[in-house]
C-alpha cells in the first residue's frame, strides 16, 4: 500500500554530481526516519545516509561524509540525496527506505537495514573513470 519510488540515477564521470529523489505514494503514513542504502554487485546492501522526520538528526556513512547530502521535503513526502564529487566506487543501485519506529539518537540503528519497514525498487548510479 505504501510505495517508495527512486529517481535521478544515471551515468556520470568521476567528480560529477547527481540528485536522487525518493517519493512516497499510496497509503498516508508518517515515518520517523528515511534513509538511503546502496548495493554494488557481489556486496551487501550498505548504509549511506538517514534523516529523521524533523530533519533534526542526520547520519552519514564515513565513505560519503562531506560528499553526499540528505534532505527531505515532508510536504512532498520526498527525500533527496545529493551526490557530489562522485567516485567510481560509488557505483551501485541506490535504495531509499523508511521506518515508522523511533530509533533513538545512536547512529547504529539508523545504519541497520533491518530497522526499515518500506523499501523502494532502487535506481542505478554508475560513475565512470
Amino acid at each position: 500500500q505504501v510505495q517508495l519510488v527512486e529517481s535521478g540515477g544515471g551515468l556520470v564521470q568521476a567528480g560529477g554530481s547527481l540528485r536522487l529523489s525518493c517519493a512516497a505514494s499510496g497509503r498516508t503514513f508518517t515515518s520517523y526516519a528515511m534513509g538511503w542504502f546502496r548495493q554494488a554487485p557481489g556486496k551487501e546492501r550498505e548504509f549511506v545516509a538517514a534523516i529523521t522526520w524533523s530533519g533534526g538528526w542526520i547520519y552519514y556513512a564515513d565513505s560519503v561524509k562531506g560528499r553526499f547530502t540528505i534532505s527531505r521535503d515532508n510536504s512532498k513526502n520526498t527525500v533527496y540525496l545529493h551526490l557530489n564529487s562522485l567516485k567510481p566506487e560509488d557505483t551501485a543501485v541506490y535504495y531509499c527506505a523508511a521506518t515508522i519506529t523511533p530509533l533513538g539518537y545512536s547512529a547504529i540503528r539508523y545504519k541497520d537495514r533491518g530497522e526499515y519497514d518500506y523499501w523502494g525498487q532502487g535506481t542505478q548510479v554508475t560513475v565512470s573513470s
